[in-house]
């Protein structure tokens, strides 16, 4: 049954209150939904800050948005490449000495169908390292600063998290032996999730109730994700979907994060995103989700894993 918490419409940007005095962190936002997502934050007078990997992207990307909303506007960016954890370990370093509040840190990047094996500098599957340990490790950097702003950390998974092998593939976290460009993104957006979720247990474990965690995704939206790193016959396919109606723009891919990060009352232990046909497109509200995302034995394993690879112990 459709959400209809925001009425038959789902959320909008109209909903959003000014947003002066409040800082937003968004990661891959020189480009599709999350450069649309800083749009909207700008539009209401917040500061965003943008962690991007390719500065020949970004000042562009800057540039524009200062002359859509003025050149006093309060929007810079931080360099910042998740396949490499030294990177987020100085681009966290970076924020936490030029970025005095965090009302939202939004885990927007990721690559998606990458076509053979690769790994990170680290030495992780590309997908994996990418999407769940750099974002992993960047959170637990930030965690604090987060915290004291009484703020939100958003995840932005995939409907992907859905269609793969359903848990983690503990006995080969690179996929050396299957590896699919399909399945292997699938697990990534999966993992993301089951961090979020393990995230707000061990939150509200500790008692440490200033933080709430969020989950989303945009639907089919018409994005770069897919042409920064998929194979030819891909980004065709990809090319023709976007031109059928069973997709949406960029801009509407991006409302799920923006509530996420903005609006009071949702609930935690949910997935948002579209609530039309198939939940690729449609009124944006609360979608489905399916219990194996939130496995606590799978979560909890995931978690000390992850903290292993990324070499940071979450204090909570």
């Amino acid at each position: 049954m459709p959400d209809t918490t925001f009425g038959p419409g789902g959320w909008t940007p109209g909903r959003l209150p000014p947003l002066s005095g409040k800082t937003y962190l968004i990661t891959g936002a020189n480009a599709g939904a999350g450069f649309q997502a800083a749009r909207t934050l700008l539009a209401r007078g917040a500061r965003v800050v943008m962690l991007n990997r390719s500065a020949e992207r970004s000042k562009p990307a800057v540039a524009d948005l200062k002359r859509e909303f003025g050149a006093e506007a309060e929007v810079d960016f931080i360099r910042m490449n998740l396949a490499s954890l030294a990177s987020v370990r100085e681009a966290a370093a970076e924020v936490l000495k030029t970025v005095p509040r965090i009302d939202a840190l939004i885990c927007n990047a990721a690559i998606a169908q990458v076509p053979t094996q690769k790994l990170t500098e680290d030495g992780f599957e590309s997908m994996l390292g990418t999407n769940h340990y750099g974002h992993f490790l960047l959170c637990g950097l930030l965690f604090d600063r987060v915290e004291a702003s009484k703020g939100r950390i958003v995840v932005v998974s995939s409907l992907g998290y859905n269609m793969g092998i359903r848990t983690i593939q503990f006995d080969d976290m690179n996929w050396d032996r299957n590896y699919h460009q399909n399945r292997t993104y699938c697990q990534s957006k999966l993992a993301q999730m089951m961090f979020a979720y393990e995230l707000q247990d061990r939150l509200k474990a500790a008692g440490r109730t200033d933080v709430r965690v969020y989950v989303c995704h945009p639907g089919a939206s018409r994005t770069s994700l897919v042409t920064t790193s998929a194979n030819r016959a891909t980004r065709i396919m990809f090319w023709f979907m976007a031109r059928l109606p069973i997709t949406q723009s960029a801009e509407m891919g991006s409302w799920p994060e923006v509530m996420c990060a903005t609006e009071e009352g949702l609930e935690e232990r949910a997935l948002y995103g579209p609530t039309g046909r198939m939940e690729f497109t449609g009124p944006v509200g609360k979608g489905t989700l399916h219990p194996h995302a939130y496995d606590k034995a799978v979560m909890e394993r995931l978690w000390d894993v992850s903290e292993d690879a990324t070499t940071f112990s979450w204090k909570l």
